[in-house]
């Protein structure tokens, strides 16, 4: 016995359909089931890319350019790498270099961080500068020397072993060429001498010397001239050097390097001269001295 159908009624405006199935297609050619949808390529991953400090325009990150204002982009560490930081912070950084990986723990130190070794070694380094001293002393005068000019020094006293009537020892260091030192006895003038103090040690480097009775070519060979001289430095400990100097039988300065330290008193000795007559004294025009007081 077949079950009884519910009787139709009329529908009205406004209802659903109960029944959604549209039923098997019929068509000649028509597929059993419908084709499905073709799988959709997945989107690339998007870059991060690099915004405009100006305008924000997004720009690639490759790009140096905005696209948009054309502005110079900041240049920023890639995405994931972290940042290298200064040689100087690398050193005297405390945490660790490596990255932890996932669900790991940094290590506990078991010994302790020595907190002292940034003052011990200034102590140190002050200790060795101090023992040092006069070694970095001799380094920076060096430094001085090499690199700055030499300054005239200008001796307090002056003084010679004679003097002939109208030729005294202070015409040698008067600045002026035309006036000259000479002994009082006539002759070649060995073992007579020029000595000049200073009152504060001073550090020689340079000597000039104006032979003869003056710079002038037509009076140079009227009176003998030195052609060897001894020079004797003497210390503030009364410390003597001694340095031979050859001159050359010709008018104008001549410049010889002499280096001395700590020098108060200056000697310069008459061992040799050129032309000598028994009519005719050893002249000097003009001794000058350089250095640093």
């Amino acid at each position: 016995m077949r079950p009884e159908e519910p009787a139709a009624a009329p529908r009205r405006p406004g209802d659903r359909l109960e029944d959604t199935d549209t039923g098997p297609d019929h068509r000649p050619g028509a597929p059993d089931e419908p084709p499905a949808a073709p799988p959709r390529p997945d989107a690339p991953p998007r870059r991060p890319g690099r915004p405009c400090p100006r305008c924000r325009a997004d720009n690639p990150s490759d790009r140096r350019l905005c696209m948009r204002c054309g502005i110079l982009l900041d240049s920023a560490p890639e995405p994931g790498r972290p940042r290298r930081l200064p040689w100087w912070r690398r050193i005297f950084r405390r945490d660790a270099q490596r990255p932890l990986a996932a669900g790991s723990r940094p290590t506990h130190r078991t010994w302790p961080r020595p907190r002292l070794t940034l003052p011990v070694l200034v102590l140190v380094l002050a200790a060795a500068a101090w023992f040092a001293r006069s070694q970095l002393s001799e380094v920076f005068t060096f430094t001085q020397d090499q690199t700055g000019d030499p300054k005239a020094l200008h001796p307090t006293a002056v003084r010679g072993s004679s003097q002939a009537p109208g030729h005294r020892a202070g015409a040698a260091f008067d600045g002026y060429n035309n006036r000259y030192w000479a002994p009082a006895t006539a002759g070649p003038g060995t073992g007579q001498y020029l000595e000049a103090d200073f009152d504060r040690p001073v550090r020689l480097r340079k000597l000039l010397i104006t032979s003869g009775r003056s710079a002038k070519a037509d009076e140079f060979l009227t009176q003998a001239r030195p052609s060897e001289l001894t020079l004797t430095l003497v210390t503030s400990e009364n410390e003597r050097t001694t340095k031979g100097v050859n001159l050359q039988d010709q008018p104008g300065q001549q410049s010889f390097d002499v280096h001395g330290s700590d020098v108060v008193r200056i000697r310069l000795s008459v061992d040799a001269a050129y032309g000598a007559r028994s009519d005719r004294r050893t002249a000097i025009a003009e001794v000058e001295f350089f250095g640093r007081q």
